[in-house]
Parts: structure tokens; sequence; C-alpha cells
């Protein structure tokens, strides 16, 4: 990696240079010489560390839950070098040391969990890796981005049992559509019926409204014509004297026997019936 008087640091990488063993500076990416002059003797060497985020996958590991489960979880880490020189320094290996923290969160959660917990939100088990190994990670350079769970194994009786019990609620849910299918067209039905009975009864209304305007109109019509007459017979005696000898001719024409009286005072007398 080291040229005899330069050194070039790739574009999203940073190099450490030591002389002589120690370790002197940070050096950005580009071409950077390594000697001084004729008589520098000094041993300059450079460690580039790559500053792209990056993953690391932590393979299967068994843990044994709080209900006495054993369960293998694989988890997909990604992380990025925030600061070079104590990723190089602080730690030997700082990948394997992120290898590390994250298996140990992992156990420390998931021993503490139940298997329901466990299985009702797989995400909870990344924030709580990823919120663990922050702090730490922290101290030898390295930011953690997130902890995704990439593998959740259980026992083979343990499928068995969530495939048995993942049927069954497939059936449930299954069983609460049809339900809510049956109920909708329930109330669908009672709604026309609620509306068919709604517009008969306005029909009803509307019919008595009509036929009590009618009989209204009828009554207020034989009163105009009642009083049509009365105001013709006022003004024209004659045609009062003439309606009084129709009644008469209808009594006579039913069986009855009247008297009629001829008082010049009273024109045509009261009729006396005698049965």
């Amino acid at each position: 990696m080291n040229a005899k008087n330069h050194i070039v640091v790739p574009q999203s990488h940073v190099g450490l240079l030591y002389e002589d063993g120690a370790f002197r500076a940070v050096l950005p990416p580009g071409r950077h010489p390594l000697k001084k002059g004729f008589f520098d003797k000094a041993e300059r060497t450079v460690r580039t560390v790559d500053m792209r985020e990056r993953s690391l996958t932590i393979k299967g590991q068994e843990i044994l839950t709080a209900d006495k489960v054993a369960i293998r979880v694989s988890l997909l880490v990604y992380f990025t070098v925030q600061d070079a020189a104590a990723a190089a320094h602080n730690v030997e290996s700082y990948e394997e040391r992120i290898y590390e923290d994250v298996q140990l969160a992992a156990r420390r959660f998931l021993a503490n969990r139940k298997l329901e917990a466990i299985l009702s939100d797989r995400s909870e088990i990344s924030d709580a890796v990823r919120i663990d190994v922050q702090a730490t990670a922290a101290r030898y350079g390295v930011e953690i981005g997130r902890a995704d769970v990439k593998d959740l194994v259980f026992p083979g009786n343990l499928r068995e049992i969530m495939n048995q019990v993942l049927e069954t609620e497939r059936r449930a849910e299954a069983k609460l559509i049809q339900a809510k299918k049956d109920a909708e067209a329930v109330r669908i039905t009672a709604d026309a019926a609620n509306e068919a009975t709604l517009l008969r009864l306005n029909a009803q209304k509307e019919q008595t409204r009509l036929q009590a305007e009618a009989e209204q109109l009828s009554a207020h019509l034989k009163l105009e014509s009642e009083l049509e007459s009365a105001r013709a017979a006022a003004d024209n005696p004659t045609l009062l004297k003439l309606r009084e000898l129709e009644t008469l001719g209808q009594m006579a024409k039913s069986g009855a026997k009247f008297v009629v009286g001829l008082d010049g005072k009273r024109g045509i007398a009261d009729a006396l019936l005698e049965q």
C-alpha cells in the first residue's frame, strides 16, 4: 500500500500517518509525500480507514427467552466510522468489536422478553439493540445506523404450533369478515324496509292532506253556493216563493198532509204536517 516517497488515500477513506510507529496525523483523500528531505530518516507508514456506511451480519445465535424457549436470531447491522483514529487505536478490531457488542445486546434483550412479545413486534428487537450498542460503539469511533432482524428461527415443534396459530387466526379473520358482511347485508335490508315504510307513511300523510283540502274546498264551495242562493233569494222574493213551492211539492210526494194558510201578511203560510 505504501510507496517509497508518497501515499495515495482513496476517496471515502482517510489515512492514519505514523512516524516511527507513533501516530502523527489523519490524512484526507489524495496524494501525500512520505519523505521531507534527503536526510529525513524517519520511517513513515499510512493505514487507510474506510469511512463509508457498511453492514455487518451477526450470524444466528441461540438465545433462551424469558419463558425458556430457544430461538436463533440473525441481525444485520449498519455502521459508519466517524473517528478513524479512535476506531484504529481504542480497540484491536472495531468490526469484531461491533459483532460482539451487538451479539451481547441481542442476548440481553431477548433473555428478558417472552416469546409472544418477541413475535408481536420484531422491530422492537432492532431498536433495543441499536440503542444499547450506540454508546459503546461511540467510544471507539463508530456510529450504529440501525440494526435489523434478518432471521428469527424457532424449534421445529414451535414452528408447527405457530403455523397452527396463524391458520387459526386466518380462519377467525375470515369468519369476522363474513360476519361483518352479513351484518352489513342485514343493515342494508333494514334500511331499505325503513325507507319503504317511511315513503308509505309520507304517501298516506299526503293523501290525507289532499283529501282534507278537497273536503275543505267542497265545503267552501257549498257554503259559497248557499250564500249565493241566499243572496239571489234576497234579491228576488219570487224565487224564494218558488223554492217554497218546490219544497211543499216534494213533501206532498212523500205522502205528507198539510194546510196552506192564506194570510196576506205572511204570503205562503207555514205547513202544518199531519201524520
